[in-house]
Order: C-alpha cells, then sequence, then structure tokens
C-alpha cells in the first residue's frame, strides 16, 4: 500500500473572515490549526503534506511551514488553485473573484497526488482521533470503489456567530453513505430550531444530523472524478459567477452513480473552527484547554 498523502484546502479567500484566516495564530508558540491537524496527521502516520493555496500566499506559506516543518520527518508540497485552472475550452468570466470550490482545489492536485490522500480544511480543527481513524482506513481499506468521510453531529459544528456551510450525510444501515447534500447557509435561530435556507424557504435540520466536515479519505481516482465532473459543471455554470463546484456533491456522484461506496466513520473528536472573526477566542480557549489537560505541548514542534 503506497503511504496516504495528508492534502489541506487553504486556498479560500476568507471572505466571511475578513483575513487569511488560515495562518493566524492561536497556540501558545504562534501555532496555526493547520499546525495541529499537521502535528496530529504526524502522529496518526502521515509522512507526506500537500497544501492547496493560492499563488499570492506562497511566500507566506512557505515561511510559516517550511522552517517549522523542516525537521519533522514529513514531506511538504504545495499546488496552487487559480481560477483559470482546467478551465480547457470555457473562457473564465471578467468578474469571476471567487474560487471554483473544493472540487476544483482537488482537480488541482492532478500529477501531485497519485496515491490514497486524506483531505481536510485549513480552519477546521480535526482532532487527533480523527486522524489516527483517517490513516487506519487509507493504509487498510481504501480502493478505487471505497472511500470514506469521517462524520460529525450538527450541533456540534455550529457557528454562534453567523451562518455555515455543511454536507447533510444520509446512509444505511452499514454506515456506507447514501447521499451527501450540500447544505448552505445553516445556523440556529432565535427559537433554538437549527434551520438552512433554501431560497426562501427554511428547512429545519436535526441536532443529530451526520454531517460532513470535508475530513474525506479518498483514493486518486477521486481526482480524476473531479476533472470529468467540473467539465460538466462548468457548461452549465460558467456564467454563475457565484457557482462553486464542491467535493461532497463529486463524493455524492460517486455512490449514486454505482462508482463505488463511501464508509462514515464516527469520530469522538470534538471539532471547532474559524468561519467567522468572533470564533477565534473560542478556538483559541479550546486550544489552550487541550494544552492545559496535556493532549498537546504549548511548543509543537520544539
Amino acid at each position: 500500500m503506497q503511504q496516504p498523502t495528508l492534502v489541506i484546502l487553504a486556498a479560500g479567500m476568507a471572505s466571511r473572515y475578513g483575513s487569511l484566516k488560515q495562518i493566524q495564530t492561536f497556540g501558545p508558540s504562534g501555532e496555526t490549526i493547520m499546525d495541529y491537524a499537521i502535528y496530529d496527521a504526524i502522529q496518526a502516520g502521515f509522512k507526506k503534506v500537500v497544501f492547496i493555496i493560492r499563488r499570492t500566499f506562497e511566500a507566506e506559506f512557505k515561511e510559516i511551514f517550511g522552517g517549522k516543518l523542516k525537521n519533522q520527518n514529513i514531506e511538504i508540497d504545495y499546488v496552487f488553485q487559480e481560477l483559470d485552472a482546467f478551465l480547457g475550452d470555457h473562457q473564465l468570466p471578467a468578474d469571476r473573484t471567487k474560487p471554483w470550490g473544493t472540487a476544483h482545489a482537488m482537480l488541482c492536485c492532478k500529477g501531485v497526488v497519485d496515491g490514497p490522500f486524506a483531505v481536510v480544511n485549513a480552519d477546521d480543527f480535526y482532532g487527533r482521533d480523527a486522524f489516527l481513524k483517517g490513516y487506519k482506513f487509507l493504509t487498510e481499506k481504501v480502493s478505487n470503489s471505497l472511500y470514506a468521510s469521517l462524520g460529525y453531529h450538527l450541533v456540534n459544528t455550529l457557528s454562534d456567530n453567523g451562518y455555515v456551510s455543511r454536507g447533510e450525510i444520509q446512509t444505511d444501515n452499514d454506515s456506507f453513505i447514501k447521499s451527501i447534500t450540500e447544505r448552505v447557509k445553516i445556523y440556529r435561530k432565535e427559537d433554538g430550531q437549527i434551520v438552512f435556507e433554501n431560497g426562501e424557504e427554511l428547512i429545519p435540520l436535526s441536532e443529530d444530523t451526520k454531517v460532513s466536515m470535508n475530513f474525506f479519505c479518498f483514493d486518486a481516482n477521486f481526482i480524476d472524478l473531479c476533472e470529468k465532473l467540473f467539465n460538466e459543471f462548468l457548461d452549465k455554470n460558467i456564467g454563475d459567477i457565484k457557482s462553486e463546484f464542491f467535493m461532497p456533491s463529486v463524493a455524492d456522484y460517486f455512490v449514486k452513480s454505482g462508482m463505488g461506496k463511501i464508509e462514515m466513520i464516527p469520530t469522538t473528536s470534538k471539532w471547532f473552527g474559524v468561519t467567522y472573526k468572533e470564533d477565534a477566542p473560542i478556538v483559541k480557549a479550546n486550544i489552550d484547554k487541550l494544552i492545559a489537560d496535556g493532549v498537546y505541548p504549548d511548543n509543537l514542534w520544539k
């Protein structure tokens, strides 16, 4: 079995957050959320990490991570998600500024990631248990017809400071995913009900709804599938400057088209993340507690 790679999605423009949140520091020795993800991944057994970034972030990323990870027994590589990448014969709209989405980011890994891999968001804290289970799956079970997604309870993934987007997971009785549906603008109303917006309609969701936090475990053929579906996506959506090509949508196609199965792996890890600036103090408090409890040292790379 080829050694799995950890892929980190870090090319988002952070429009709701208002700054480059991927490199904001939260740990006592200047650690970002990505530092904790990489640390947990190394503890789990990963030997390579690939950052998906915008080329304009390259110097900052290399300055921050190049030195601290130099002697940490993990290989580092970078790929760049640019608006004109993999458009084929399609013309980039002049007023398009928003990245094409997470599945397009995965497509940008073509030629760099050629074996099994896990993919995570740069601004989400997933916890050690998730990386241990992801690595175990990637070294023991993954194939071109079997993927996995770490599953979290929706109630544990909300922000008190605004709406979030999540992939709603439906499973069969054997914990294989039947569908992953991207839900945008999920939030808790004043009466306590969790809802998502569907046009003008508000659709309720249970607190126990299982959601994807974009922690997936894939075979390399997933990147080829992204390429195929991106071409079809562009045919329909090239003129919509806000349209996005989502990774959960490709995973959903993989299942519904009969290409294979996706196992949902439940995790005991506590998720937290920074969608909004107001989330930052909560993230820092959670990390401080984990350090106080001895889960992490106060300097990850010392």
